[in-house]
């Protein structure tokens, strides 16, 4: 199989309570069906030990910024393809509510250079209600002011030409993420499918059963992808 000449990373940003892990498994099976290796960076903040939500610190979302870095500098390396539930943007709008819109520890020049290292960011917008999942908060309030910062911030770290803005709403099952996987395909000057790939039907998302992590109600997709090869 020839590898693509680079590797690409892809990232799903927004507030929280929007389906990005969802949508973020669902393309990178969608990656994987047509021959392409993946790696997945999951979200950080849940493994925050300094808090989350509403009474989260300045410095309890600079551990979740740095963090992030260090897990797709340790992921990057692994696959063709990088995909991440979050990024340094949308992590930057909770750390900047934090710091009552102050940039304490002068990291905006870091998250303008590490942006500009997704090839797309998918962007997703909150049309559905909040739920409980007994960690994130079911705050509207808080996911607006998420929302009203991230409004701002984004434009100046995300060039228009890879950004892509979908309703929350609009990650179902059914949803296709072929065209949005061969647009990152096209990025790299490479082809989507693999050569030992000879025909790949246009995947659709699963439903997968959720499972508790250790030490909390936490309720997190488990990444279960098929065979490289696809079903013939």
């Amino acid at each position: 199989m020839t590898a693509w000449p680079r590797r690409a990373k892809i990232a799903f940003v927004g507030s929280h309570g929007i389906r990005k892990t969802t949508a973020a498994y669902a393309f990178a099976h969608t990656i994987q069906r047509a021959g392409r290796s993946v790696e997945f960076a999951r979200e950080v903040v849940r493994d925050n030990p300094l808090g989350i939500n509403e009474s989260a610190t300045g410095e309890a979302q600079l551990w979740v910024l740095v963090s992030q870095v260090r897990q797709e500098l340790e992921l990057a390396p692994k696959a063709e393809v990088l995909v991440t539930d979050r990024g340094v943007v949308d992590n930057y709008a909770y750390y900047l509510r934090a710091c009552g819109g102050v940039d304490r520890f002068d990291i905006e020049p870091l998250v303008r250079n590490w942006g500009s290292t997704y090839d797309l960011v998918v962007r997703l917008l909150p049309d559905i209600p909040l739920r409980e999942d007994g960690v994130r908060t079911t705050n509207n309030a808080f996911r607006d002011l998420i929302e009203g910062i991230l409004d701002t911030v984004l434009p100046g770290f995300v060039r228009p030409e890879r950004l892509v803005t979908l309703p929350a709403s609009a990650i179902t099952d059914s949803f296709d993420w072929w065209p949005l996987a061969e647009r990152l395909a096209a990025i790299v000057d490479a082809p989507l499918l693999a050569e030992d790939v000879e025909a790949a039907p246009r995947p659709r998302a699963r439903r997968r059963t959720p499972v508790v992590r250790p030490g909390g109600a936490e309720m997190q997709l488990d990444l279960d992808l098929p065979p490289t090869r696809p079903p013939g």
